[in-house]
């Protein structure tokens, strides 16, 4: 609740003027972690529609690219699916201040990650959580057909 969540003034009058998180997500297409939304399928199915950047000339690119990252130790493949990155952003967010566009270019550990760096600049802080492993790492080591290194 919002008068206990120790980032409002419970003491506010307004308070009551906002509403619930819960009940405001609670209508959107369910997850099983984080926020308990999945944001990608709300947005897929137009519950939400949000703006893609604060200048409405510009238009975002959809990219409908896989990229498999193999270097895991013993955990499946990564699989990053630009599609649901790109459905949000536009590739300036990314490319190249988190991410440089060149195979193999980005050392990406997960130390890194939880670090706050690479995917952990948002996974972890407005996207799902960094608990959910199987999210990312998805693609069973004998399935991983398409490999392009880190």
């Amino acid at each position: 609740m919002l008068a206990r969540d120790d980032l409002h003034d419970p003491n506010n009058l307004a308070l009551s003027l906002l509403q619930e998180p819960a009940e405001a997500l609670a209508v959107l297409a369910p997850a099983q972690e984080g926020n308990f939304v999945d944001w990608a399928a709300a947005l897929r199915s137009g519950e939400i529609s949000p703006r893609t950047n604060v200048y409405p000339e510009t238009k975002i690119r959809v990219l409908d690219l896989d990229v498999l990252m193999t270097d895991t130790a013993a955990m499946p493949v990564v699989r990053f699916p630009h599609r649901p990155h790109t459905e949000w952003l536009d590739c300036s967010n990314c490319h190249d201040k988190i991410f440089v566009a060149k195979g193999g270019a980005n050392p990406i550990t997960m130390f890194k990650i939880l670090q706050g760096d690479f995917c952990g600049q948002c996974h972890g802080a407005v996207s799902f959580p960094l608990t959910q492993c199987r999210r990312c790492h998805s693609v069973p080591r004998d399935q991983a057909l398409r490999v392009e290194p880190q």
